[in-house]
């Protein structure tokens, strides 16, 4: 498989699994930012640069094929054990508790105020 068609599939993965939008791999990539573990994303640029480097003929003998499938097939890993349902779930439950956090500080603070002002 050459290294356009792994980046594609890779830039598909990136939109399905984590919502990322963009044109090509090398913005959806930017764009996931920390949605991706560091060492994932230090691949993930090796591949892009390889990307930038295959055009070239000569520069496309110095590139280290192992390499790249490595970098590929880890983080083609890493995305496809993400599910995108389990993910919103757990945004949706974070905000909701924060909030529900909120208005029971707001609560209390009404509540100690009545008291204080004899009200209660």
């Amino acid at each position: 498989m050459d290294i356009a068609a792994r980046t594609d599939r890779l830039a598909q993965l990136l939109e399905e699994r984590l919502d990322v939008r963009g044109k090509g791999f090398d913005t959806k990539l930017r764009r996931a930012g920390r949605l991706l573990p560091r060492h994932l994303r230090m691949k993930g640029q090796m591949l892009v640069d390889a990307t930038a480097r295959a055009d070239h003929p000569r520069l496309l003998r110095q590139l280290d094929e192992a390499a790249l499938d490595l970098a590929a097939a880890d983080l083609e890993r890493y995305l496809l054990s993400i599910d995108p349902w389990e993910r919103r779930k757990g945004i949706a439950v974070n905000l909701s508790a924060g909030l529900l956090f909120n208005l029971l500080l707001l609560a209390l603070l009404v509540f100690g105020f009545l008291v204080w002002r004899g009200l209660l």
